[in-house]
């Protein structure tokens, strides 16, 4: 695999990465090793019928689970065959019941148990996902920080207009990882944050980003200006920490504004 390095790092590397994205993403779906991988996927796609057909299948499996940010779980096999198996409508079942919300996500798309596989549809949008969470993890080759915050945007654009409580959606950001990675690291909060009840950490990151960022609500944290401050905090905030002397106090004051 072939890292993505714009080099520069912090809100300067994010900026040139902005600029640079759609030639960065155009490359990665020219690279050979992700065309065998789509085109493996599109070719035994439609010949899966089944949840357990699928997991059966590990570079069909591979291909869905990046495509959803899950690469993890690959080798839970039984895992993932249970979300796939959920009721979508069940309030109860497994997947409803499951706090990171990439894993109804991933059983909607796929929605073995409900009979209604759109397999054109299923083939198009995993293997666009798939190249872009594949140009995510080449950039985070390269810095890591630049790849959650890639990955944090894109998580908050889908957010666009649903219907969902403000709670709710702060519920999925705390359910959801790499997304609360980079919440935390914006409001400077530390891994102890994490042994909290569930219920204060909400209390902590909505009073923080209210703070911070001048809203808890996601109407206005998910348009262009509430991604970009959340971003700035994040970024400068990460440079701040891993910088020392001089290049610290220009960070710092970047931070401030």
């Amino acid at each position: 695999m072939s890292a993505i390095s714009v080099g520069a790092s912090g809100i300067q590397g994010w900026r040139i990465l902005q600029n640079q994205a759609s030639r960065h993403i155009e490359m990665v779906s020219q690279d050979p090793v992700v065309q065998r991988s789509t085109n493996t996927f599109r070719e035994r796609i439609g010949d899966i019928e089944t949840a357990a057909e699928l997991v059966k299948d590990y570079k069909t499996l591979h291909v869905a689970l990046r495509a959803f940010g899950l690469d993890d779980d690959i080798g839970s096999k039984a895992f993932i065959q249970k979300v796939l198996e959920s009721d979508l409508d069940d309030d109860d079942s497994f997947v409803n019941r499951l706090s990171d919300a990439r894993y109804l996500r991933l059983a909607s798309a796929f929605d073995f148990e409900g009979g209604s596989v759109d397999v054109s549809n299923i083939q198009d949008s995993v293997s666009k996902e798939y190249i872009q969470r594949e140009y995510e993890y080449r950039v985070g080759e390269g810095d890591e920080n630049l790849r959650l915050a890639l990955n944090a945007m894109r998580e908050l654009q889908a957010m666009v207009g649903r219907e969902s409580s403000d709670r709710t959606l702060w519920y999925e950001v705390l359910g959801n990882p790499p997304l609360k990675e980079v919440f935390s690291g914006a409001f400077g909060f530390g891994k102890h944050y994490g042994n909290l009840p569930i219920d204060r950490q909400l209390d902590e990151f909505v009073d923080a980003s209210e703070r911070f960022l001048g809203s808890s609500s996601f109407l206005e944290l998910t348009s262009a200006e509430g991604i970009d401050g959340l971003m700035k905090s994040f970024l400068a905030r990460s440079e701040l920490q891993a910088s020392k002397g001089q290049d610290s106090y220009s960070i710092a004051l970047e931070l401030l504004q």
